[in-house]
C-alpha cells in the first residue's frame, strides 16, 4: 500500500540551526532580541504613522502596512523556534506545519507586493507631482494594499493545498528552522512534479513580477531625477525613497542569496543561515531604515519619548 499523508504523519522534526547543547541559551538569546527589537520598532512605526496627522499620506499608509507584514511575518516562525529551544523539543505537528508554511507564504508574498506598491507611490510622486494627489487618493490606496492581500493569500492558498495532497513517509526531519514550502516539499514520498512546477512558476511569476514593477519604477524615477536641473533638487527627490530603495535591496538581496545558497550548497545549515537573513533580520532592519533615514518619522519617536520622560 502507499504511504498515506496527515492521516498517518503527526509531525515533522525540525532541526534548527545546531543540535550544541551549549549554543541553545545563545541561540534563544540572539532570536528573542531580534524579535522583540522587530516588533518594537515595527510597532512605533505603526504608531507614529496613526497618531501623526501630517503622516496620514500615502507613503506611511504603506508603511504602516508593510511594518504589519514584518511584525506578521516574522511571527510565523520564531515564537515556535523560540518553544522548542527552550523546551529542547523540536517537534511540529503537521497541522502546525501546513499552518506555519500557508502565513509564511502568505506575508513573504504580501511584502513583496508592498514593496511594489511603495515604488509605484515614489514613482507617481516624483515623475507626476502635479497629478500626485488626485491619482494617488484614498480608495486608490486602500484597494492597492486589498489587492496585494488578495493576491498573496490566493497564492499561499493554492501552494498549501498542492502540499495537503502530498503522502509523506518516515523521513520527517526538515533541516531548517521552519517549514519551509520547498523543504517540506521534498520530503514527500509521492510524486511531487506538479508541486514544483506550480511552485516555481508562481514565485517566479510573482516574485519576478513584483522586481520588474520595482525597477520599471526606479528606471522612470531615475530619468526624472537626471532632468532636474540643481544638485539640491536632485538630492532632495532622491531622498524621498532612499529608505524604500534601502529595504528592496535587502528584501531581494537576502532572498536572492538564499536560493542561490541552496543551489549551490546542500549543507542545511549554510541554507537555515541564509533564510535566517530575509526572514528574521530584514523585517529587524527595516524600521531602523525607515527611522534613520526619514525626519518625519524620526521627529514623531522623538515626541513620543518627551512625552514619556
Amino acid at each position: 500500500m502507499e504511504p498515506g499523508n496527515d492521516t498517518r504523519i503527526s509531525e515533522f522534526l525540525l532541526l534548527g540551526f545546531s543540535e550544541e547543547p551549549e549554543l541553545q541559551l545563545l541561540l534563544f538569546g540572539l532570536f528573542l532580541s531580534m524579535y522583540l527589537i522587530t516588533v518594537l520598532g515595527n510597532l512605533l512605526i505603526i504608531l507614529a504613522t496613526i497618531s501623526d496627522s501630517h503622516l496620514h499620506t500615502p507613503m506611511y499608509f504603506f508603511l504602516a502596512n508593510l511594518s504589519f507584514a514584518d511584525i506578521c511575518f516574522t511571527s510565523t516562525t520564531v515564537p515556535k523556534m523560540l518553544v522548542n529551544i527552550q523546551t529542547h523539543n523540536k517537534n511540529i505537528t503537521y497541522e502546525g506545519c501546513i499552518t506555519q508554511m500557508y502565513f509564511f507564504i502568505l506575508f513573504i508574498g504580501l511584502e513583496g507586493f508592498l514593496l511594489t506598491v511603495m515604488a509605484y507611490d515614489r514613482f507617481l510622486a516624483i515623475c507626476h507631482p502635479l497629478n500626485y494627489t488626485f491619482i494617488m487618493n484614498p480608495v486608490l490606496c486602500v484597494l492597492l494594499v486589498l489587492v496585494s492581500w488578495i493576491m498573496s493569500v490566493l497564492h499561499s492558498l493554492l501552494q498549501s493545498l498542492m502540499v495537503l495532497q502530498l503522502s509523506f513517509c518516515t523521513d520527517l526531519e526538515i533541516p531548517h528552522f521552519f517549514c519551509e514550502l520547498n523543504q517540506v516539499v521534498h520530503h514527500a514520498c509521492s510524486d511531487t512534479f506538479l508541486n514544483d512546477l506550480v511552485m516555481y512558476f508562481a514565485s517566479g511569476l510573482l516574485g519576478g513580477g513584483t522586481l520588474c514593477g520595482i525597477l520599471y519604477s526606479y528606471s522612470k524615477i531615475v530619468s526624472a531625477i537626471h532632468g532636474i536641473s540643481t544638485a539640491q533638487g536632485k538630492y532632495k527627490a532622491f531622498s524621498t525613497c532612499a529608505s524604500h530603495l534601502s529595504v528592496v535591496s535587502l528584501f531581494y538581496g537576502t532572498g536572492l542569496g538564499v536560493y542561490l545558497s541552496s543551489a549551490a550548497s546542500h549543507n542545511s545549515h549554510s541554507v537555515a543561515t541564509a533564510s535566517m537573513m530575509y526572514t528574521v533580520v530584514t523585517p529587524m532592519l527595516n524600521p531602523i531604515i525607515y527611522s534613520l533615514r526619514n525626519k518625519d518619522i524620526k521627529r514623531v519617536l522623538k515626541r513620543f519619548i518627551r512625552e514619556k520622560q
